[in-house]
C-alpha cells in the first residue's frame, strides 16, 4: 500500500515538469492541501469534505506562494539593475 502512495506522488510530481513555476506551485500546493485536509477530515468523521476544503486552500496558498515568489524576484531584478547602474528588464 505505502509502495503504491509513494509511486502516485511521484508520478504525480513528475507531471510537474512541462509546467510554468505558477503551474506547478499552485498544483502542488494543491495536493498537499488535499492530503493535509484528508488527514483532518479523517479524524474529525470526514475525510471526502476535509480533502475537498484542503484542496480549495492549498490551491489558494500555493498561487498565492507563486505570486510572493515572483514579487520577490522583480524586488531582486530591481535592486541588482540598480546596483549596476542600469534599467530593471
Amino acid at each position: 500500500m505505502r509502495i503504491g502512495l509513494v509511486l502516485i506522488a511521484l508520478l504525480t510530481l513528475s507531471g510537474c515538469a512541462g509546467m510554468s513555476d505558477t503551474e506547478s506551485r499552485t498544483l502542488k500546493g494543491g495536493l498537499v492541501g488535499t492530503a493535509g485536509g484528508a488527514a483532518i477530515g479523517a479524524m474529525a468523521g470526514n475525510a471526502g469534505l476535509g480533502a475537498a476544503i484542503g484542496a480549495g486552500v492549498g490551491l489558494a496558498g500555493g498561487y498565492i506562494y507563486d505570486q510572493h515568489k515572483k514579487a520577490e524576484d522583480r524586488s531582486y531584478q530591481q535592486g541588482y539593475a540598480a546596483g549596476k547602474g542600469g534599467s530593471p528588464q
